[in-house]
């Protein structure tokens, strides 16, 4: 992990240097970051919540190590180096088990850690936060006590504690993103920074974590930005001013900023500057990946189809039988209905892709334009913005250049250019 030491070593002596974090589990998407990393050679960050991934199996249906061999073999495919990525996990902790007592809980949630640092992934984001079975919110003692807790597991079951790196933190919403719109964000105080600090410290301490400790590299606070469903709220740097200098008041630390989707590429370059120097990114991918998808199908719309995707349909369809990811977010009119789960920022749509008939439609679509390449004219109405003479023809080229819109923004606003 030499590299990211010597990353936020640069980035506290006020290099404007980060790095993204890419966090999907969508095949499509992680063939675009894989083919993007394979085209840079830049270091790359891709991450499993514990929602998606967990000894479960998650809404994935995929345990730690599926995640990880299979990952492992696209970028062997795809001909990226595993030394090239940084695997990490988001929000381990009892989030998943939440509704059941604390102490059946957090032993889920062991399970849990040591499965991911089992499988190989080294970025840990230790997350306690949540109350379970019903309690109290847990103070700051008691999230830390979690955490280090948990970190004990991670360091007794990894195959090379040394390599793990920790994050630290929770002041952002829930894995899953926000149930409703939120209508004012506070920046984290440093008070409540140097709580986070301190209690965890303590309880690293007392568990005899010392090692550990030294390996923290970041602590995840809220620097003002999310997005709603339909509003995004933009990263107001002088807001956060007295955040971003009380980090280095506490060596080799930087700050993780969560729910960075959507933000312009210059109020990501700033949170950089500010010290946020993990960005993470997860629904503007997938979102990114829906637009290609829609204009795919606007695509085959044009041409003269046997048998149509239907892929807007079926999605629509589907989404309506089985509405248990999306109706506890979205409310409103059957039209407010219809443009937010499609179009909704929160892209709660992300979670149908996996779904048979989505999947066997989108399958269709694809197969049906590569056996029938669209006219270059019918693609560039679809996919505006790209230059003549560039156009690809292949559908999954299309997906892979759509989605590379984020990817290669993300990559910019951290500091790096393609080697």
């Amino acid at each position: 992990m030499s590299l990211v030491h010597d990353l936020i070593a640069r980035n506290r002596a006020g290099e404007a240097i980060g790095l993204p974090c890419f966090c999907t589990a969508n095949e499509h998407v992680l063939r675009a970051v894989l083919a993007y990393a394979k085209k840079t050679g830049l270091p790359t960050v891709i991450e499993a919540t514990c929602n998606q991934v967990n000894q479960n199996g998650g809404y994935t249906g995929m345990t730690a190590s599926d995640f990880m061999s299979w990952l492992n073999g696209m970028a062997a495919e795809i001909g990226v180096p595993t030394s090239q990525l940084i695997l990490g996990g988001d929000h381990l902790g009892p989030n998943p088990w939440r509704s059941e007592p604390v102490d059946i809980a957090m032993e889920k949630a062991r399970e849990l850690v040591k499965s991911y640092v089992q499988a190989g992934f080294r970025k840990i984001h230790l997350d306690a936060s949540m109350a379970c079975g019903g309690e109290p919110n847990p103070s700051f003692e008691q999230i830390a006590e979690r955490a280090a807790d948990l970190c004990a597991v991670a360091e007794a079951h990894a195959p090379d504690p040394s390599k793990l790196i920790y994050i630290i933190g929770t002041e952002v919403p829930i894995p899953g993103g926000e149930t409703e719109e939120p209508d004012a964000l506070d920046v984290t105080s440093v008070d409540r920074f140097h709580d986070t600090i301190s209690t965890h410290r303590a309880a690293f301490m007392a568990r005899g974590l010392d090692a550990a400790w030294e390996r923290i590299v970041s602590v995840v606070t809220q620097p003002g930005v999310d997005f709603g469903h339909s509003s995004i709220y933009p990263f107001v740097p002088e807001k956060a001013r007295p955040l971003s200098a009380a980090i280095l008041t506490e060596n080799g630390l930087t700050f993780e900023a969560h729910s960075t989707d959507y933000q312009s590429t210059q109020a990501l370059a700033e949170l950089v500057k500010a010290h946020f120097f993990f960005l993470k990114v997860g629904p503007e991918l997938t979102f990114r990946f829906r637009q290609a998808v829609w204009a795919l199908a606007s695509i085959e719309d044009q041409l003269d189809v046997d048998q149509p995707s239907r892929i807007r349909d079926i999605i629509d369809e589907q989404m309506t039988a089985n509405p248990g990811y999306w109706q506890d977010y979205y409310g409103g009119s059957e039209a407010e209905l219809r443009l937010l789960k499609t179009h909704s920022y929160s892209d709660r749509i992300r979670y149908y892709w996996a779904d048979e008939r989505v999947s066997a439609a989108l399958d269709r679509l694809i197969k049906t334009l590569e056996t029938a390449p669209a006219p270059e004219t019918v693609i560039s109405q679809a996919f505006m913005g790209l230059e003549f003479g560039e156009i690809p023809r292949s559908p999954q080229e299309l997906i892979e250049t759509h989605v590379q819109r984020c990817v290669q923004r993300y990559f910019i606003a951290a500091g790096h250019e393609a080697t």
